[in-house]
């Protein structure tokens, strides 16, 4: 019997790596091809891998929380040519390596929640280790090859320690997390947990608080003292000089993953590459009649803007300073989770009705919540707004991400006093940010596209 080591393959759009959720399987188990081997978290989804072979499952890359490098080591597996196996040169949509090569352990990155160190193996060894490689495991996109494993663990919100993952499951279910008994290391929200809370009915969202155990918990061996009231007073009641914040700063430092690992790229590289500049001003609300869907109608007033005034509607190759106009208007939506910030795309825009803006936007948003949205939903807006108003704040800069040109910002809505003719009114506005790439278009062709906006906001209907 011949041994197949499995490369993590790019599981979305060229992205760098994947947070194991859980494992379908155990060492010394034997498994069919194409059955579900492992669940992984990305950036933009929960995603089910396949096993690309028939065989007894020897080694796995790490357990639940580890972060997997595209192209490192995922599993390996003794073949059992007795069982279904798929032909040679068959497509799968990924290609998987058919050696026996495994990365050795000094190949290896560790990365700890807790702050620890962090060590490494022989970075001179590393172009022997590549030449051994028998599997870049890409299915789309540009594939960053490493080795590398970090290992993470949960981070706790709202006092509950559970994976982005578990988080959306439990939303999905309408399981209440902190009503759930976790079984995992350290107090750690499984996913059978929630699954088992959802079963039993013992956690549902809304539902009345658990009653506290009689019983009290059994007290840490070596629990750490309580660090002591800071304070500007001394102990006689006198004011003291307090030490800069670096001295007495506490707190572990945490690895990012998931969504805010993504965003935390998207944001660095859009810094680097981006020339911004923003426009502010308010759109008069005061003519309206009756009640109106108001992402509806910004919807609807980009769309006036992006025909109007075509070149903010585009994309910019910084590379080879050219640009691509573009005849339809996708709208990149900014959505606020716990998880991280998605943009899911409001695809034919200029195609929609205010019932179907606001139709598809729910859709989007409840794919989101839920993480089924498609990765392919995750990109290719042409231009984007982030109706940061619905929270507080009136105006921003908000961040142009490449190759878009453009992004909108949406403030909150106010009551403003604002001359007439003939004395003062009071006017319901709501402000408006343009952020746009200088390098794209120009300042009076950005200042066009605001006033085409502004122009269609404050239209009766």
């Amino acid at each position: 019997m011949s041994n197949k080591t499995f490369f993590l393959p790019d599981l979305g759009e060229g992205l760098p790596d994947a947070t194991i959720v859980e494992w379908f399987v155990k060492e010394g188990d034997t498994i069919r091809l194409d059955d579900n081997l492992v669940s992984m978290e990305t950036a933009k989804a929960v995603v089910e891998v396949p096993s690309p072979v028939s065989g007894k499952v020897i080694r796995l890359a790490g357990a639940p929380g580890d972060v997997i490098i595209t192209g490192k080591m995922l599993a390996e597996f003794e073949i059992d040519p007795s069982m279904p196996q798929r032909a040679e040169g068959q497509d799968t949509g990924h290609h998987h390596g058919a050696g026996s090569h495994a990365p050795e352990d000094g190949d290896k990155v560790i990365a700890s929640d807790d702050g620890g160190t962090i060590s490494a193996g022989d970075q001179a060894a590393a172009p022997k280790a590549e030449a051994k490689r028998d599997d870049a495991g890409t299915v789309v996109g540009a594939m960053q090859s490493s080795d590398a494993v970090r290992s993470e663990q949960a981070v706790a919100v709202g006092g509950v320690k559970a994976m982005p993952a578990v988080r959306a499951l439990a939303r999905k279910l309408g399981v209440d997390l902190t009503r759930v008994r976790a079984t995992g290391a350290d107090s750690v929200v499984t996913m059978d947990d929630v699954k088992r809370a959802a079963a039993d009915g013992s956690a549902k969202a809304g539902a009345a608080p658990v009653a506290a155990a009689a019983a009290p918990a059994p007290a840490r061996a070596s629990a750490p003292e309580a660090p002591a009231a800071r304070s500007t007073l001394s102990q006689a009641g006198k004011p003291v000089r307090t030490q800069p914040p670096g001295v007495s700063a506490s707190g572990q430092p945490e690895q990012l993953k998931g969504v805010r690992r993504n965003m935390a790229r998207v944001m660095a590289d859009a810094h680097a590459k981006v020339v911004p500049t923003t426009l502010c001003d308010d759109a008069d609300l005061h003519a309206w009649v009756g009640k109106q869907d108001i992402t509806a109608r910004l919807v609807r007033a980009i769309v006036t803007a992006c025909k109007a005034v075509p070149a903010l509607n585009a994309w910019f190759d910084g590379d080879n300073l050219s640009r691509t106009l573009h005849p339809q208007v996708d709208i990149g939506i900014a959505v606020d989770t716990d998880d991280g910030l998605f943009v899911p795309a409001l695809r034919n825009a200029d195609m929609l009705d205010g019932a179907g803006v606001r139709t598809a936007i729910q859709r989007l948003r409840a794919q989101v919540e839920d993480r089924s949205i498609p990765a392919s939903e995750l990109s290719g807006y042409t231009i984007s707004l982030s109706n940061f108003g619905m929270f507080a704040g009136r105006y921003a800069t908000p961040v142009v991400v490449p190759p878009c040109v453009a992004i909108i910002g949406a403030g909150k809505l106010s009551h403003d006093v604002v001359a007439v003719i003939g004395g003062i009114e009071v006017h319901r506005r709501m402000p408006i940010s343009l952020t746009f790439d200088h390098r794209a278009c120009t300042g009076g062709e950005a200042a066009r596209f605001l006033k085409a906006l502004l122009d269609d906001m404050s239209l009766p209907t």
